[in-house]
């Protein structure tokens, strides 16, 4: 991708929130790019609506299209192949208008991480369409083949209860009666229908029910008009299509494997979107050249670490991984498990992300000045990370049940070696002094919390070499302790009060939790050192970033909220049609 020379370096801290003010970034860019041809400026100029266009239908196809899809594909729906077919369509015509961009002006960003990126996307949404397609397809296949093994029961246990008029015989034909019609069976086959035998068949005929729907609908299609028939003549030919085609070629074994790719895929590509859509920002710019690359990378890692942590809390608090006991719920048992298997909990989650937020950072600050000697900022920096990498360690070592029931260790069983005439309790009650207590039905690990929280200090008062940059650093230094200090008021609220339920309890300190690491991630994110030069040579203050970016992400959790009642709506409906 290629940079577009009539908009300002103004368009950093607009671009990495999305795109969203795009239109407002007009200007001249020589003080960063004198250098550069005037032809190329003209050609930039003169071909701009093929890129504004390209990053529209990319807005669309990866913030619009693409959650809905993989809402539907983890729910499982039948909607899901069609989801994902509009994105792909949408996503092909903004790299085709990318491919027409590039093949028309002069390559202003060589050798940048967009072009690269979005490539590997680009076939990696081929691969998902293609693994969605196989999914679809083994499970038509599946389906038709079990409608066919049980027919012959179906049909047998009819004819044993006296339902053959209702199958074969002509006077019932036309409506083609299901079992439980109230027209199902004659007035003479009422009285031997209430014989002994009839309680059972009657119970079949109630698990077969769905199964004569499924199959006899399909017989049903002949009795219907000509425009009716013709469109379920086609249906059943792409049907038999995926269902008969495609299977044939690939393995059982081979598909459950190219399933779990596919589910690799899905839970991950959302976050391979939001890596394509910062570095496109970065290339629309022209930002982070040479060294400054590091600089960018840090802010961007670690600013990025904390939007998607905003995001797993505001998913947690709309009920996400319910299943697993991390949407401030007791985790409902599984089957054949044993209550007491461990399972990795959310603060694990949230430790770990902290750990990699320290790990990744360690020396990117002073990369872009290697070989000079170290400054007191650069050793801020270091000390920041090797906060984090031990906060984070320090945190899953607290989540591990091994580790915690090695600490209990230290607690002994006294009234196994008590004398006999010592005083003691009752059996059942000492027995119940010895389980585990109920604050332990939660995690609760205040160490993410509080690295978020001492970050948020740190950057309040982290000095900076301009005003404005102090400015943006405080911002998101405050919003950082605005999520810390909620997240400890969730900690009280259940240590007082642990929950109950199996349902998820939506404490309503979350949404300040998550709202303030939002946001806080992006005003991170733009408050590099070559995004804060663009903004004093636009003439835009601290407060450009801060306002742009509190309504980007209140319509964000909207959306996201939205997403998950999408997915709940797709599971109930599948779950629906099963039981037909």
């Amino acid at each position: 991708m290629r940079t577009c020379p009539e908009f300002t370096k103004a368009a950093p801290a607009v671009l990495v929130l999305l795109f969203s003010l795009t239109a407002s970034a007009h200007g001249d860019e020589t003080h960063m790019a004198a250098d550069m041809d005037m032809g190329m400026t003209t050609a930039g100029a003169e071909y701009s609506y093929l890129i504004l266009a390209h990053i529209a239908l990319m807005t669309i196809a990866w913030v619009f299209v693409l959650p809905i899809a993989v809402m539907l594909s983890i729910s499982r729906s039948r909607l899901n192949l069609f989801a994902q077919s509009g994105f792909f369509i949408i996503n092909l015509g903004g790299v085709i208008l990318a491919m027409l961009y590039n093949s028309r002006t002069t390559d202003l960003y060589p050798h940048n991480a967009h072009h690269t990126i979005g490539w590997l996307l680009t076939w990696v949404t081929v691969a998902q369409i293609c693994l969605a397609l196989i999914t679809a397809s083994a499970r038509m296949r599946r389906g038709s083949r079990n409608s066919e093994e049980q027919l012959p029961f179906m049909q047998s246990l009819q004819q044993s209860g006296g339902g053959h008029q209702w199958a074969n015989g002509t006077e019932n034909a036309p409506g083609y009666r299901f079992s439980d019609d109230s027209g199902h069976g004659t007035e003479q086959n009422d009285e031997s229908l209430r014989g002994s035998s009839s309680s059972s068949l009657e119970d079949d005929r109630d698990v077969m029910n769905g199964i004569n729907r499924k199959y006899y609908e399909g017989e049903a299609d002949d009795l219907a008009p000509s425009s009716k028939r013709s469109r379920h003549v086609l249906v059943k030919r792409l049907r038999a299509v995926l269902s008969g085609k495609v299977p044939l070629y690939i393995s059982s074994r081979v598909t459950g494997l190219l399933r779990i790719i596919e589910t690799i895929i899905t839970r991950t590509i959302l976050i391979q979107g939001f890596v394509a859509i910062t570095t496109g920002a970065v290339t629309y710019a022209g930002i982070f050249r040479g060294r400054d690359v590091f600089s960018g990378l840090a802010h961007f890692i670690k600013g990025g670490v904390f939007f998607w942590y905003g995001i797993f809390t505001l998913g947690r608090w709309a009920g996400s991984f319910a299943d697993r006991g991390w949407a401030w719920n007791i985790k409902p048992r599984t089957s054949g498990k044993s209550e007491n298997v461990s399972t990795i909990s959310a603060e694990f989650v949230e430790s770990f992300l902290i750990f990699f937020y320290g790990s990744t950072n360690i020396f990117l600050e002073h990369l872009n000045a290697w070989g000079q000697a170290w400054s007191a900022q650069d050793m801020e920096h270091i000390s920041i990370t090797i906060m984090f990498i031990g906060g984070g360690l320090c945190g899953m070592l607290i989540e591990s049940t091994g580790i915690r029931n090695l600490l209990n260790i230290n607690t002994p069983k006294i009234s196994l070696n008590r004398p006999v005439d010592s005083p003691s309790m009752e059996g059942e009650d000492e027995e119940s002094s010895w389980q585990p207590p109920q604050s332990y039905k939660i995690s609760m690990n205040p160490i993410p919390a509080l690295m978020v929280l001492l970050l948020g200090i740190m950057m309040s008062s982290h000095h900076q070499s301009s005003m404005v940059s102090t400015m943006i650093h405080k911002q998101w230094g405050t919003l950082l302790m605005g999520a810390s200090f909620a997240r400890g008021l969730t900690y009280i609220i259940f240590y007082l009060s642990p929950p109950t339920s199996f349902l998820p309890s939506r404490p309503p300190s979350e949404l300040i939790t998550a709202f303030c690491l939002m946001a806080g991630g992006l005003v991170f994110m733009a408050s590099s050192r070559d995004t804060v030069v663009s903004m004093e040579y636009n003439n835009l203050d601290a407060m450009f970033v801060f306002t742009v970016t509190m309504g980007l992400v209140s319509f964000l959790m909207a959306w996201i909220i939205l997403n998950v009642a999408v997915k709940g709506w797709a599971l109930q409906k599948e779950r629906r049609r099963n039981r037909l």
